[in-house]
């Protein structure tokens, strides 16, 4: 059996897939379109990971399904291919919150590592929304201001629509002329955290964010702190 290969948002990108594929079907197009959307359907998911091996790429292969039940099996099997989310304890995530004391933590024995890509939840006493990703293979995490104000809207993170609430953080740009310049930064993102990881099919936005947030730019060949703050915070 192969490895573990595919991370959740890729897996949600793939049932986005499939989910066209079936309405297609549904619609009875002619057999020339429904083809065109399977081989483009399977295009994609193979460019989602260019260095799959011949089992993986058998495993992800969509051009042979045809009927619901062939569907709903392909997703099964590959469900048990997906990355779970790096393990994390109360303690580690205590170390990466150092400045709130009274922080308070999501229940971690109920975590579905397998349907998460990046861990979310919120403190509604405080309004504040806390993130935790995996950048660049080291655990990072983000605290937020979170409006205590919802409405249905976009979310930045996972693209759905839904209910969402307006988040912002503050991170501290370099700049030659102003040192202590500050720069307020946020969005609308979904309020409830595992919704948004049902949703998200790419972590560009997400990424660029977090960077953004902690300050580190990034180069060709390596990613470096602009905010010493965050490089002490984030070096153990």
């Amino acid at each position: 059996m192969t490895e573990k290969f595919i991370k959740n948002e890729q897996f949600n990108f793939i049932k986005k897939q499939v989910a066209l594929i079936k309405d297609s079907i549904k619609k009875h197009v002619p057999p020339t379109v429904l083809n065109a959307t399977i081989g483009l359907a399977n295009a994609k998911a193979l460019e989602l990971l260019p260095h799959a091996s011949a089992e993986q790429i058998t495993l992800l292969d969509l051009s042979n399904l045809k009927t619901e039940d062939q569907f709903e099996q392909y997703l099964q099997q590959l469900s048990a291919y997906v990355i779970d989310f790096p393990h994390i304890t109360e303690q580690q995530l205590k170390k990466m919150f150092p400045k709130s004391k009274k922080l308070k933590l999501p229940d971690l024995s109920n975590l579905a590592g397998n349907k998460l890509t990046y861990l979310g939840w919120n403190d509604l006493r405080t309004n504040k929304k806390y993130l935790v990703y995996e950048l660049d293979g080291k655990l990072v995490g983000i605290e937020c201001k979170m409006s205590a104000i919802e409405k249905n809207n976009i979310c930045s993170i996972c693209n759905g629509h839904g209910e969402v609430t307006y988040f912002s953080t503050i991170t501290k740009s370099k700049k030659a002329n102003n040192p202590d310049y500050y720069k307020a930064i946020g969005n609308l993102i979904c309020t409830d955290s595992n919704k948004c990881n049902e949703k998200i099919t790419n972590v560009d936005y997400l990424e660029i964010f977090l960077k953004e947030s902690l300050g580190i730019e990034q180069t060709k060949d390596r990613m470096y702190y602009v905010n010493e703050d965050a490089f002490r915070k984030n070096r153990d």
